[in-house]
């Protein structure tokens, strides 16, 4: 039921679809006697969505994320393990175009690239199964091996977890698989603005792992100044709120601990 409500009711909540409701439902009521109302609808839709697209509020909420946890020191030892978070594969896209077809960003998948080479000892999992709402999608870690052989990374080192469909399902299935041993080390990889969430849910299931943050949206410092791109805002800021959001409902509903974990 989580499962089905997180996908249903975030996009539901999500500023911009929000938004665009009011502003619809403002320009119906304009031909109705309730048009003053629906005026001041549509007019505060279009305001609000300028200034969320123009303004660094999608910035400065992304950066609150991605300052949580620092970039990786290798000088805290050598690592047992590594776990990569899926979400960067088209489980989709890759069926139909018979090849894997990652996003733009690709951070976790090079950061898994890296590490292997980096740490050839290190065990190595992809976590992520099909987090389509239908569930009638492959998973995404069975287009993981295509990408190792083009890496030249053997695929006995590489570990599938391909049942989790969100983040919490991540933690809890990935322990499942490895069975980490106290005092080993493992790295979690995955996306600097998703990582207080995703550190948040492998705490809550007792397996402790240090944070490897990636494809960082922004800088050492916030951006303040406004943005020139209003669809790049915009998006920005979906991005955010939605983080935001799952941090909320995650920790209501016992998956974390912490609202916000941190270091």
């Amino acid at each position: 039921m989580f499962f089905i409500l997180s996908k249903t009711v975030s996009f539901l909540i999500l500023p911009s679809n929000l938004l665009m409701a009011l502003g619809l439902a403002g320009l119906a009521l304009l031909a109705t006697r309730w048009k003053r109302v629906g005026s001041y609808m549509a007019a505060a839709s279009l305001l609000v969505l300028a200034v969320i697209g123009f303004s660094p509020l999608g910035e400065l909420l992304t950066h609150a994320l991605e300052d949580r946890f620092p970039r990786w020191d290798p000088a805290r030892g050598t690592p047992d393990g590594i776990v990569v978070l899926g979400g960067e594969i088209s489980s989709r896209l890759s069926l139909e175009r018979g090849e894997p077809v990652a996003s733009g960003a690709s951070g976790r998948i090079i950061a898994m690239a890296k590490l292997a080479r980096t740490y050839p000892n290190a065990r190595i999992v992809y976590s992520g199964g099909d987090s389509s709402l239908l569930g009638n999608q492959p998973a995404e870690a069975n287009f993981v091996y295509p990408l190792l052989d083009g890496f030249g990374i053997s695929r006995e080192r590489v570990l599938l977890e391909v049942h989790s469909r969100n983040t919490a399902e991540n933690a809890a299935f990935t322990k499942d698989l490895v069975k980490p041993k106290p005092g080993e080390r493992w790295l979690l990889v995955t996306s600097a603005q998703h990582m207080p969430r995703a550190i948040g849910c492998f705490r809550q299931v007792g397996f402790p792992v240090d944070a490897y943050p990636v494809g960082w949206l922004t800088g050492a410092k916030a951006d303040e100044t406004p943005s020139i791109v209003f669809s790049a805002g915009l998006a920005r800021f979906d991005s955010a709120v939605h983080e935001w959001i799952g941090l909320l409902a995650y920790r209501l509903t016992g998956k974390t601990a912490e609202f916000l974990p941190t270091l």
